[in-house]
């Protein structure tokens, strides 16, 4: 029997239908969910904190690991991001590892219980708040916390104190209570007093001469207080001081100090950055002059104390000294700023499952040699040859440099890897030398501290002396072309690397007999 025409013809318009859409591939389904943590901390956390998500899997830490490391995003939120497998339960805890260890602690003191995740998404956010940290058994009975938030005019390294009408607060001695730099721009102390002691107190930088007062200059009241005899937190605000009528001028820089702001990379998953230059001494005079140049990575941290994170290199001091004493060739220094990204940005390749974005570094790479050099190299007036041309930095800034390095020595061929962050993805860059077929001409200066942290992510002396060794195998010679230097009592921070700039720079770029 044969059906009637409309009705056949819906019956082949069904058909085709059905036919190509089983021809059609199927979503693939996506394991992994990309989960946004945001963790908001108690306004007396301090500035430096170092807080990590730990538990007992292997994504979370482990039983001995440090975890998933929270990066500070100002204000009183510190986050991060990790790709966690669907469908898995996690449980995990907020902890700080420095500068002291402590746990999160509920309102009544007692350790906070751990946080259970189970992720279905492909992309989700968790956020919670830490009431407070304390100690790993939990903390109860008095303890009177301070936290004061202090004018804009007050000078980035200020010292800031308590002072008050009790024992514990110095009985009016101008400075007794020294507070330390905690989140959101404040400063921070804990005292403890018994139940309903009577506080009157003042905050001081140090003396009667440099007290608070009002935005006018006038007196202000003393603060009061009085206790209950539990944990509680008294908020100050410090409206002006007695000695400063007007904002700072900003710290000084020595020499010829130029800046390119909000450099824009083309590549738009590269955050925009400031890029810092320091000129040599006579720059200006000598118009035909051409100059080497060194190009550093954390440039915030490098000349400008009001920038720097923990201090700065002294970079400009440094150079401007060298160079005029001639132990030094004149040469032109780029600072180039991190961004949020920074660990992204300075490693070569990624490293799961606590780093998700990472091994970004590539990238970067060509931000610094097809955009900011060409750049560079214009506005200002180099000796462009990759025979004059550095790339320096620490820590992970020292990883990067040693990476691009040696896949660009037709770029760079001075490089400064200074306490370089050699256990990186199990040690991939010294993998990297080993697997070089050919000695590039790179001059290198490799140094570590052997005193640079503990822990499964410290820089060790046993991680730089296999980078080391590494080069040595491959044809480097210890002193010539290589400079390897353990740098005893040396620490993992500004300070230190700030101590040997000058002889980084002697040995990079000599002075001319």
């Amino acid at each position: 029997m044969s059906l009637p025409r409309p009705t056949l013809l819906l019956v082949l318009a069904l058909t085709a239908l059905w036919g190509c859409a089983s021809d059609e591939p199927k979503p693939t389904e996506q394991l992994f969910s990309d989960v946004q943590f945001d963790v908001t901390v108690p306004p007396e956390t301090p500035v430096a904190a170092e807080l990590f998500l730990q538990g007992p899997s292997a994504t979370f830490g482990g039983a001995d690991g440090r975890g998933l490391a929270l990066v500070y995003q100002g204000g009183r939120q510190f986050s991060l991001k990790a790709r966690l497998p669907k469908g898995t339960a996690f449980t995990y805890a907020v902890r700080m590892t420095a500068p002291t260890a402590q746990v999160a602690l509920d309102a009544q003191g007692a350790p906070e219980p751990e946080h259970t995740l189970t992720a279905q998404e492909n992309e989700e956010r968790v956020a919670f708040t830490v009431e407070r940290f304390g100690a790993e058994g939990g903390q109860t009975g008095a303890r009177t916390v301070f936290i004061v938030q202090v004018p804009d005019i007050t000078p980035v390294d200020a010292r800031v104190w308590l002072s008050g009408n009790q024992p514990e607060l110095g009985n009016w001695n101008g400075a007794e209570v020294e507070l330390y730099k905690a989140v959101d721009n404040a400063y921070a102390g804990a005292v403890t007093f018994a139940a309903a002691t009577g506080l009157e107190f003042k905050v001081t930088r140090g003396s009667w001469d440099t007290v608070e007062k009002s935005e006018t200059g006038a007196e202000v009241a003393n603060h009061t207080f009085t206790t209950g005899g539990h944990f509680e937190r008294v908020s100050v605000g410090v409206k002006g001081w007695a000695d400063l009528t007007t904002p700072p001028p900003p710290p000084p820089l020595t020499g010829d100090v130029r800046y390119l702001r909000d450099v824009v990379p083309q590549d738009a998953t590269l955050k925009p950055r400031d890029v810092i230059i320091w000129l040599p001494p006579g720059y200006e005079a000598d118009t035909a002059r051409r100059y080497p140049v060194l190009y550093m990575h954390d440039g915030q941290n490098l000349m400008d104390v009001s920038t720097a994170f923990a201090g700065e290199w002294n970079v400009d001091e440094t150079a401007q000294a060298l160079v005029e004493s001639g132990q030094v060739e004149p040469l032109i220094i780029v600072g180039v700023y991190n961004t949020s990204d920074r660990i992204a940005e300075y490693t070569p390749v990624p490293f799961p499952p606590g780093y998700p974005d990472a091994g970004r570094a590539d990238v970067y790479g060509r931000f610094l040699i097809q955009e900011l050099k060409p750049r560079i190299d214009a506005e200002f007036r180099t000796k462009p040859q990759a025979e004059f041309t550095g790339l320096a930095g620490s820590s992970l800034g020292g990883l990067v440099s040693m990476s691009l390095g040696l896949k660009h020595p037709d770029v760079f061929t001075r490089l400064g890897v200074v306490s370089p962050s050699v256990w990186w993805a199990d040690r991939e860059i010294v993998a990297q030398v080993n697997a070089l077929t050919a000695k590039p001409a790179l001059r290198i200066w490799e140094d570590i501290g052997t005193q640079e942290g503990s822990g499964a992510e410290a820089e060790t002396v046993a991680d730089a002396q296999a980078l080391r060794d590494a080069l040595v195998a491959k044809g480097w010679v210890l002193d010539d072309d290589l400079k390897y230097t353990v740098v005893e009592g040396g620490q993992h921070n500004e300070a230190a690397w700030s101590a040997r700039f000058g002889d980084i720079l002697r040995f990079l770029y000599p002075a001319k007999q």
